[in-house]
């Protein structure tokens, strides 16, 4: 695909997302149910409802591209996809079923294994951030599309990480004291890809954890901003693979490349 159909089909998903977003919290206004899954994580009917919405609007944009959603078994056991999305309708939804505001809505474009376009929408926070290729990553403000390529709030005095939990395991504090971090702050959800996109943070470490849907929107739109994701030995994150399940990892904005 070229970066022009990329870029009118990731146009096309952005009032989609602002839709879900405001049924998101309507539902969620109006009390969720919820339910326990098999692997002990929650899921409400907000989840369910917003994995409709996005993916109906997807399909009708490219009928001939799997799905591989958190709430569906759909596509999950076709191997060796290459030209895919991954939604993960609600992520943080902790934070979602509790009235909290980090968490997100996504969905990423996988071409050839690698992130090529990425939608993550902060319905509480109204925070819209999208991407299609190097350098055009931008976050949607008053309407307005602003470019994260451009944004540069480094301060090499203090660096300034996101963490997954306050409790910060030994293998990653080497890697904070290694890189300089003066500072880190929890987030849970994928914001954390955003703001480090945007210049409000510098960084995020995470030992092999949750899936690809967690992580590649955010790793599109963080890419497309002059940013880098690897793992811990600095390879480069591939998708598609056994089980969805992602390395470690290693965020950096590009201010700190």
């Amino acid at each position: 695909m070229t970066k022009i159909d990329i870029q009118t089909i990731v146009e096309n998903l952005i009032d989609t997302f602002l839709h879900a977003g405001k049924v998101s919290l309507d539902l969620r206004n109006r009390g969720l149910t919820k339910e326990i899954k098999s692997d002990n994580t929650p899921v409400s009917n907000g989840d369910i409802e917003v994995n409709k919405i996005l993916s109906k609007k997807i399909k009708e944009l490219t009928p001939l591209i799997p799905i591989v959603s958190e709430e569906t078994s759909e596509n999950k056991s076709i191997k060796d996809l290459n030209n895919f999305w991954l939604i993960d309708p609600i992520d943080g939804t902790y934070d979602y079923i509790n009235n909290l505001d980090e968490f997100t809505i996504n969905a990423g474009l996988i071409i050839n294994k690698k992130p090529a376009a990425g939608l993550i929408y902060a319905p509480a926070k109204k925070r819209m951030f999208y991407s299609y290729g190097n350098t055009f990553a931008f976050e949607l403000i008053d309407g307005k599309p602003i470019e994260l390529y451009r944004s540069n709030n480094f301060d090499k005095n203090k660096i300034k990480f996101v963490s997954y939990s306050n409790n910060i395991k030994p293998e990653i504090q080497k890697i904070h004291k290694e890189l300089d971090v003066k500072e880190y702050v929890r987030m849970k959800s994928s914001l954390k890809f955003c703001v480090i996109a945007s210049g409000e943070f510098d960084g995020y470490v995470a030992e092999p954890r949750a899936y690809e849907w967690d992580i590649a929107a955010g790793h599109a739109i963080l890419k497309h901003s002059g940013g880098n994701v690897t793992d811990f030995e600095g390879n480069e994150i591939f998708y598609g693979k056994k089980d969805f399940k992602n390395p470690s990892l290693i965020l950096k904005s590009k201010s700190i490349l």
